[in-house]
């Protein structure tokens, strides 16, 4: 059995598919030649992965498992570089076995709290829209209610976001990470300014006018704008034009 190729980390880092170069990805050890795939068009996958890199650990965070890469040809393994040779004593080490350990650590957290902001955020909108109406006033502290809650959730959202797009993302600046690092400031501020005004004026929307009509416009806001959050979040994991080439 002819021996595999050897590929030092520097070679595949080459590999990107510029100037005639082929497009190479490692994922543990192997090493896979993507230059005939059309998801790998540029150098680039679901505007996420680039070739030439070791992907193992951005994978994990991939809506697909590695069975895609039983259908592409594996060249070769990757060379371990000089300063794998100790996990104990290169930086991130201990991040490493820690997420060994708590797999869930590298993918939930932001999955598992994003959904609760959108969820009393737009809850916000709905029950003041439905007190506008009605003017039943149990709507409208209902409405109250889940604005703290968007609130209160929305920086835990945060913070989970920007450990995954440190994690998994390394920090690259892609157009949804960007448009979400944009609104959702916007988002907790304007939650939480209209939260502030209720609390200090509970009789904000008795009459529906003059300054009420500013403050039904705040939580009217909410919707929009956890929605186009929650819609390019989405889009990172489960990219659309990726849905549209598959049907």
């Amino acid at each position: 059995m002819p021996k595999k190729r050897e590929f030092p980390p520097k070679e595949l880092a080459a590999a990107r598919g510029a100037d005639g170069q082929p497009r190479y990805i490692a994922y543990e050890g192997q090493v896979y030649d993507v230059s005939a795939s059309p998801l790998w068009a540029g150098g680039e996958h679901m505007a996420s992965h680039r070739a030439g890199a070791d992907l193992t650990a951005e994978l994990a965070d991939a809506p697909h498992g590695p069975e895609v890469l039983e259908r592409i040809t594996r060249v070769g393994v990757l060379q371990a570089a000089a300063e794998d040779v100790s996990e104990l004593d290169r930086p991130g080490g201990k991040l490493e076995r820690l997420l060994k350990k708590f797999p869930l650590l590298r993918r939930h957290p932001h999955p598992m709290v994003v959904h609760f902001p959108i969820v009393f955020m737009i809850s916000a909108s709905v029950f003041t829209i439905i007190y506008v109406v009605s003017g039943v006033e149990s709507f409208e502290v209902t409405g109250f209610y889940c604005l703290g809650g968007g609130v209160l959730f929305t920086v835990p959202a945060m913070l989970t976001g920007l450990f995954t797009w440190w994690l998994n993302y390394q920090a690259r600046w892609l157009k949804p990470v960007v448009i979400k690092l944009v609104l959702s400031p916007i988002l907790l501020l304007v939650g939480a300014a209209a939260f502030v005004w209720r609390w200090q004026d509970p009789g904000v929307l008795a009459v529906l006018g003059g300054i009420g009509i500013l403050y039904f416009v705040l939580i009217l806001l909410l919707t929009p704008l956890v929605s186009v959050i929650g819609w390019y979040g989405a889009n990172l994991t489960f990219p659309l034009h990726e849905e549209v080439k598959g049907g």
